[in-house]
């Protein structure tokens, strides 16, 4: 604690302001730079990865891709699903 306050008393004022909005400036880039990455990229989900996320059995899963009620993109015999997609598909069930 006396290490900060005899740094902070060392630090004029202007400095201070500086070193402040410095690592403001440093911590808002960082994350806006974490944000742009995470909408720019679909996460992809694995057939187990989308049964645990909605909390379904395989049967189900692949009788909603079947129905069109979810999509799902394939590489060979795999199947992946879009994670934003799928929170797409999710309905509002009224009272």
């Amino acid at each position: 604690m006396q290490k900060n306050s005899i740094l902070l008393e060392t630090l004029s004022v202007e400095q201070l302001q500086q070193l402040i909005g410095t690592s403001v400036k440093n911590g808002i880039q960082e994350l806006q730079k974490q944000l742009q990455s995470k909408d720019n990229s679909e996460e992809l989900l694995s057939r187990d990865e989308t049964c645990q996320f909605l909390k379904v059995d395989s049967s189900t899963l692949w009788a909603w891709t079947k129905k069109g009620k979810v999509k799902a993109y394939g590489i060979g015999s795999r199947r992946y699903y879009k994670r934003s997609e799928l929170l797409e598909c999710l309905t509002l069930l009224k009272k």
